[in-house]
């Protein structure tokens, strides 16, 4: 029952936790206490839940028992007042009012992570702690930081939020376009790390992926027509529908060459076409509307050998002159080189060892070790792989770099 209960809660956790502290951030408009009142809700249903049974509604289980947690901490500062004036009291006029027909307490809260007041490295750590739960330790991981280093910067940005009296609310309609981008960026940040784990035993997170999608389509809604808002959007929906086919039975990781394109959910592709097709003919394209359309050619190719890497190379170019960063030149790297031979792409890694953030990155090794091995140079591709698998956070993509390094050693038939 014990191992029952911690489960449970670990899984309202997981699942519950942006939707819950929203809510709890609507109530008392203070980040910290929303917090502290949770984790206190959390720690009570490990206490009870063995011996009382779990709630049939275990999330609303945690939000009463934490509202209750803020409301006592709120008289203890003083207040001797109604519940209902204690949690109005505590916040400022402008969160009681509404502003938009949307009610999304995580969107706003979102948007409060996003805050221009905030450090822009901050407002991506507090998003994915705050609304999808990642750990301390997994944000540090994602962004190659100290723990105690990330700590700090979230305790930073929350003292920032209270001290601000940063609002509850969307922002209003000309503060969008400023406001917007680092919404796309976190909201894709959060998919990216549901698409593959930047550590730990698992490749998938399906939870940090649908909340993504959620979120991305309720921008859409609220702000119609912005095409890098469907660009994003088109973007995860072609990205999320290869879930089924990203490992094999056994668990292993399988490539786009080595997954089976029957298993990609056709819905999912469907609405992300469609979606783009929405987008492009506005010609505004953004970073990702270019990414949407990479994925698009993936999608539509009905095997491994059919996709058009000519394209996708030029669309990597175009991509490149908006988003110059080291993760997407690797990534134009292999499709020149998928487009114009191996040789061509080993000529620019060479070049692209002397970037800080990717000669230590185990993508760089790995897409090394694969052009190598299309080269037919096995001492070379035997040792890329090596350093691969020594430098990958995830288990489940260091074992697919091993599975690759054993065969590799196979004795030639």
């Amino acid at each position: 029952m014990i191992c029952d209960a911690m489960s449970t809660v670990e899984h309202v956790f997981r699942q519950e936790r942006g939707r819950v502290l929203a809510s709890l951030m609507r109530r008392f408009g203070d980040l910290g206490l929303a917090e502290d009142v949770l984790q206190e809700a959390c720690r009570k249903a490990l206490e009870l839940w063995p011996r009382t049974g779990i709630p049939d509604n275990p999330a609303a289980w945690l939000s009463s028992v934490a509202r209750n947690a803020g409301l006592d901490q709120v008289r203890r500062a003083g207040k001797s007042i109604s519940d209902a004036e204690a949690v109005l009291s505590s916040l400022p006029a402008a969160m009681i009012q509404e502003t938009h027909a949307i009610e999304d307490d995580r969107l706003r809260l979102l948007f409060i992570c996003c805050h221009p007041a905030l450090a822009p490295e901050a407002q991506v750590a507090l998003a994915l702690r705050t609304l999808c739960g990642l750990s301390t330790a997994e944000i540090a991981r994602a962004f190659g930081l100290a723990e105690a280093a990330l700590s700090q910067r979230l305790l930073r940005a929350k003292r920032k939020i209270a001290e601000a009296r940063i609002p509850f609310e969307l922002p209003r309609t000309q503060d969008w376009p400023q406001r917007l981008a680092q919404v796309l960026q976190v909201i894709y940040l959060v998919f990216s790390e549901g698409y593959c784990a930047s550590g730990g035993d698992t490749l998938l997170r399906a939870d940090l992926c649908a909340e993504a999608l959620r979120l991305g389509r309720l921008l859409d809604a609220l702000q119609p027509g912005r095409p890098e808002v469907q660009g994003l959007l088109a973007l995860m929906l072609l990205q999320a529908s290869r879930g089924p086919a990203r490992l094999s039975p056994e668990g292993y990781l399988l490539t786009l060459e080595e997954q089976d394109r029957r298993l990609w959910q056709s819905d999912l592709i469907a609405e992300g076409l469609a979606v783009l097709e929405v987008a492009l003919p506005t010609r505004a394209p953004g970073p990702y509307q270019l990414q949407a359309a990479i994925a698009a050619l993936h999608a539509k190719a009905a095997a491994a050998s059919q996709t058009d890497w000519r394209q996708i190379s030029a669309l990597y170019g175009a991509l490149l002159r908006h988003k110059p960063e080291p993760l997407i030149l690797l990534n134009a790297v292999i499709a020149c080189a998928m487009a114009h031979g191996a040789e061509h792409g080993l000529a620019w890694l060479a070049r692209l060892e002397t970037v800080p953030s990717l000669a230590q990155s185990h993508y760089l090794h790995a897409a090394r070790a694969d052009l190598l091995r299309r080269h037919g140079d096995r001492p070379g591709a035997l040792a890329a792989y090596a350093r691969a698998a020594m430098l990958a956070a995830n288990a489940v993509e260091r074992q697919y770099l091993l599975r690759r390094h054993g065969e590799m050693r196979l004795p030639l038939v």
